[in-house]
């Protein structure tokens, strides 16, 4: 459920009407629905009432806005980081340091000192020498670094290829194979306190057969770090869940993912870690825009929106599909492809879909827009930088300003020695 609904044959975020917002802030914007993000919050937690030691930590990447970070915290929620940048958004949005879970592949030696002066509660190391390098910067502070060592299952999670993780020929953690000896060496070096393994197989599942899969693996490696002696307390699980993208989508439930993680984890006494992104954020947003020209094309129209790749990347990276409703909908449909303003043919949202008939000077949106949207946007064509609404019930206000391209460019210089 989200708190998109039409009333008064008006597209409404909670009790604002999206015309409203069009016409006080500007189009594109993104707009945030406070109590969808609550709930959300709520029921992953809820999915997990049945494992009784558990850390919930945001996957900050998908959406890093302070406002939505703010409420996160409120809800009881940590981060997931995956760079400096977003530790210090974690911290500016009230996140207690210690509930804080520094995953990446890349950390640089800066990142992970910068990791250990915040207190953060734990690093997920991504293979050998950065574990090494982290327990030398920690004995150098005269303090330890807590970590788990992230695991690769080889594990197929039927995602698009961009955002799998958890296959051997990805980038991401070190073999399930070579896990035991890597732990054992680093568990050895001062400066570590390694307290156990973390996986994280992909995004957009929609299944649980792989997430299944990946923990059986991570259980049996658990049994065997204790057979060989070291103490495991706590186990990363990732995030990864789906949302439904499209009306038919059903993707599995917080409750049925936290009865399977209940079920495959019993006997394994540990703290179980999560780091929820798109399940909690992806339908708190939408991508408000208006139809700037319908323009007439080989076999159907394209209807040319303001909105363009630089604000919503995701259909021009993955494909990705977006539903695009309009936001004072007739009942009448027309088939069209939807384009933006920028100079690339990639900058299309879809292509010959039955959608609402629209006409220029229309608004719309692109819904399940809270996840990936303005955190992947850009100035490409040098277009302003796209601001974010939050509403709360009958108010809303802008959390993020429409960075304009004079200010950026304000930011440029021109050598002196150009004549």
């Amino acid at each position: 459920m989200n708190h998109f609904e039409i009333r008064d044959g008006v597209m409404h975020a909670e009790d604002i009407p999206l015309s409203r917002i069009a016409e006080e802030i500007g189009t594109p914007v993104y707009v945030y629905s406070r109590a969808t993000l609550e709930r959300h919050a709520q029921a992953f937690r809820d999915g997990l009432k049945d494992v009784p030691r558990k850390h919930l930590a945001f996957a900050i990447k998908c959406n890093p806005n302070l406002g939505v970070l703010r409420v996160l915290a409120r809800q009881g929620y940590g981060a997931d980081v995956v760079s400096g940048g977003e530790l210090e958004r974690a911290l500016a949005a009230g996140m207690a340091p210690e509930d804080i879970v520094f995953s990446g592949v890349g950390k640089t030696r800066a990142e992970l000192a910068q990791g250990l002066d915040r207190g953060i509660g734990q690093f997920n190391i991504e293979h050998e020498p950065e574990g090494v390098a982290l327990a030398a910067i920690a004995l150098a502070r005269e303090t330890t670094a807590r970590a788990v060592l992230r695991v690769n299952p080889d594990v197929d999670a039927g995602t698009h290829a961009k955002i799998s993780t958890g296959k051997a020929e990805n980038k991401f953690g070190v073999g399930i194979d070579a896990a035991p000896e890597i732990f054992g060496r680093l568990a050895a070096l001062p400066g570590l306190q390694m307290r156990g393994v973390a996986v994280h197989i992909g995004s957009q599942l929609t299944s649980l057969d792989p997430l299944e899969a990946a923990f059986e693996r991570v259980g049996r490696l658990v049994a065997d770090l204790r057979a060989a002696g070291h103490s495991i307390t706590h186990v990363d699980l990732g995030g990864g869940l789906g949302v439904p993208y499209r009306a038919e989508d059903n993707p599995p439930s917080p409750a049925e993912y936290g009865a399977m993680v209940a079920r495959v984890t019993s006997d394994w006494d540990v703290t179980l870690m999560f780091e929820p992104g798109r399940v909690i954020a992806g339908n708190t947003g939408v991508l408000l825009t208006e139809v700037l020209w319908v323009k007439p094309g080989a076999t159907n129209p394209f209807v040319i929106v303001d909105a363009a790749m630089n604000d919503l990347a995701r259909p021009a990276l993955y494909d990705a599909y977006h539903d695009f409703v309009a936001v004072r909908p007739t009942g009448d449909k027309m088939t069209a492809s939807i384009v933006g303003p920028v100079c690339e043919t990639g900058d299309t949202f879809a292509r010959d879909r039955v959608i609402d008939t629209v006409e220029s000077g229309d608004l719309a949106v692109f819904r399940t827009a809270g996840a990936y949207g303005a955190t992947m946007a850009s100035t490409y064509n040098s277009r302003s930088l796209v601001p974010e609404v939050l509403v709360d019930g009958d108010r809303y206000v802008k959390v993020a300003d429409r960075i304009a391209a004079s200010t950026i460019m304000a930011a440029e210089r021109v050598p002196d020695w150009i004549d």
